[in-house]
């Protein structure tokens, strides 16, 4: 049976599930420094096997980001309490933080994979001052650029959309439509059947670019999410469909994980080459991310619904831990790079390396007022660690 709180209280299991996604998020960049796929630096250990349990997370962790962010957002709304202060607040806590990462946090990560990969000679000093805000493209990378920060922008972008449309419609029957459509069996079956259009219909087996203005793929399946995440903030209703059924979801999410591992273990490139194999492997993709999203609110709900003292914390590091994360991933193995340390201890050090650089980033970032909205915390600390809500 599920725990259900009044739509004004706050809901703790989204807070734990809030901090469960952005720390897997961190883990999984570290994993991308070991792996084939492309990044902006590698280790000289790759380890292939790593790839199949990455795929477990692959298909859902964005979906899951933007979803909790979205519920995050209703929450700030009823904070604010009318359209154009939760604007006003939104754009400030959010593109206060991204204009200051992508002048002072991304300009190294481009710079690390231009000297890794491409053997660029200048220094990062020369890069940041000559090369960075020159508006070109320089061996396939165009610059400046926003890197991992693209979230930020587009969550803002999906923000202000919602804003519009918000003014637009003044009625609670939005509200109401969606209790009704996602009441029941719906929460389950509407996001995959969306998904499977996206991913075999629409977009098959495109990649994301997040570039903006050139990623229909990505907008199809984040923007819906975050949507998803600002209505359920404001429902009980599907709230409790979603107790009802995230044990279901699980099963398919697992289902789905299990046909793609069976691909990528006994066919890879030769079953993507047919169009009906390819419709196979983007639909276990489609139900693996849409249910698994589902049966983690599932259980954010059914089981993380309490409070501990260190949860106000971490719910407030939230956003510093993702401006400042990467940069320190990829720097971090651009040093660890010339020591040739096997790949267990590059492993090992950059995960607490990753870890220490986050907490002081977020913590001298919190103690000094005029930083706070520079890593994504407000101006002046709230007078109760309860009323703290995270940005993002």
């Amino acid at each position: 049976m599920t725990t259900q709180k009044p739509a004004s209280m706050r809901h703790y299991g989204m807070d734990w599930l809030r901090v469960g996604a952005f720390a897997l998020l961190i883990l999984y960049h570290i994993a991308m420094v070991f792996i084939p796929w492309n990044y902006h630096v590698k280790s000289t250990h790759i380890v292939h096997w790593a790839v199949l349990p990455m795929l477990a997370i692959n298909a859902w962790r964005l979906s899951l980001l933007f979803v909790v962010s979205g519920y995050a957002s209703r929450a700030l709304l009823r904070r604010t309490g009318n359209p154009g202060e939760f604007a006003r607040n939104r754009s400030l806590r959010l593109l206060i933080p991204l204009a200051f990462g992508i002048i002072v946090v991304v300009p190294v990560q481009p710079w690390v994979e231009l000297v890794t990969k491409y053997g660029f000679t200048h220094s990062f000093a020369w890069f940041w001052l000559h090369d960075f805000f020159s508006f070109r493209t320089i061996d396939g990378l165009f610059l400046p650029n926003w890197n991992h920060l693209w979230f930020v922008g587009y969550l803002w972008v999906y923000t202000m959309v919602l804003i519009a449309g918000a003014a637009l419609i003044r009625s609670n029957r939005v509200q109401q439509f969606f209790d009704r459509l996602f009441g029941g069996i719906g929460v389950l079956l509407i996001p995959m059947a969306w998904l499977l259009m996206v991913h075999t219909w629409w977009f098959p087996m495109v990649g994301e670019t997040h570039m903006l203005f050139d990623d229909g793929i990505a907008h199809a399946a984040y923007f819906p999410a975050f949507l998803f995440g600002f209505a359920l903030g404001g429902s009980e209703t599907v709230m409790r469909a979603i107790g009802r059924w995230w044990t279901v979801a699980a099963v398919l999410a697992m289902l789905g994980y299990a046909t793609i591992l069976a691909i990528e273990l006994h066919w890879t490139d030769n079953f993507l080459q047919g169009g009906t194999r390819i419709t196979v492997y983007a639909g276990a993709h489609a139900v693996q991310q849409g249910s698994a999203v589902i049966a983690l609110i599932g259980i954010a709900d059914r089981f993380w619904n309490h409070n501990y003292p260190i949860r106000a914390t971490l719910t407030e590091a939230v956003f510093p831990f993702y401006i400042i994360h990467q940069t320190i991933i990829v720097f971090g193995m651009y040093l660890l790079l010339p020591a040739g340390l096997p790949g267990w201890a590059q492993f090992a050090i950059l995960l607490v390396a990753t870890v220490a650089g986050c907490w002081l980033f977020y913590r001298v970032g919190r103690a000094i007022v005029p930083l706070r909205p520079l890593v994504g915390l407000r101006l002046h600390k709230p007078q109760r660690k309860e009323s703290s809500l995270a940005v993002v």
